[in-house]
């Protein structure tokens, strides 16, 4: 516990830091508001918190006037996930040269909420065990299917998702039941070899200004789109 003078000592992005971990610390614990906090909280001349919303704000707060950057893992009140028993199926997405872990941990998001099947990283692509990409797929690093290899790896047909003038919408294109999604690199989408492997080429039809939408944003379309037309298949 701090004295006033140790914790005045510290740089106020400090304070704010060590308030903020310590309110997450009695949130997660379900634990009420202790004098530790209550110290810290007037020693920042900060009101009394009282609700549960106040409380989540508050810690906010504190991330923003520590400069932390907000992310979705730094989130107080998480929902709570059951335990799925449901099979992954048997579509594999082949993830080529992408760079970012906020958007390959998103991938493995999507990937387990719809149980769509297997990642295949390519060799530049950081893969499940990157610290990044554990902390951005919230969990769900651990019980995707996942594995390394390269296009030559990935079980038939091909198909890329890729901004191309004369493919077909993604909407009105039928999917097999297994098959390889091809996605693409942030800058430049996919290599223009792996698109002449591909056997088909398919696009999210935009009517907007932006010719591209996140990789990661539209891997989420694409994939409610796959399970919704395998779900009116089955009925």
């Amino acid at each position: 516990m701090f004295t006033f003078e140790k914790f005045k000592a510290l740089p106020l992005k400090r304070r704010h830091k060590n308030a903020g971990e310590h309110l997450r610390i009695l949130y997660e614990n379900s634990l009420p508001l202790d004098d530790h906090y209550r110290q810290m909280e007037a020693w920042l001349k900060l009101p009394p918190l009282s609700t549960a919303e106040e409380i989540t704000d508050r810690f906010h707060l504190h991330m923003r006037e520590a400069s932390i950057e907000f992310q979705e893992h730094n989130l107080l009140i998480k929902r709570f996930d059951t335990l799925s028993e449901t099979p992954y199926g048997p579509v594999h997405i082949y993830l080529e040269d992408l760079r970012s872990a906020f958007n390959i941990g998103n991938i493995l998001r999507t990937t387990e909420a719809l149980r769509l099947g297997t990642i295949i990283f390519s060799e530049n692509t950081p893969n499940q065990h990157h610290p990044k990409v554990i902390k951005t797929s919230m969990g769900t690093s651990s019980s995707v299917p996942c594995k390394q290899g390269g296009i030559d790896s990935c079980p038939g047909p091909l198909i890329a998702l890729e901004t191309m003038e004369t493919a077909p919408s993604l909407f009105d294109f039928e999917f097999p039941k297994a098959f390889t999604l091809l996605l693409g690199n942030e800058e430049r989408g996919l290599k223009e070899s792996t698109l002449q492997t591909a056997d088909h080429v398919v696009q999210i039809p935009l009517i907007g200004s932006k010719n591209s939408l996140n990789v990661a944003a539209a891997f989420a379309i694409a994939a409610a789109n796959i399970q919704v037309k395998k779900l009116l298949r089955m009925h």
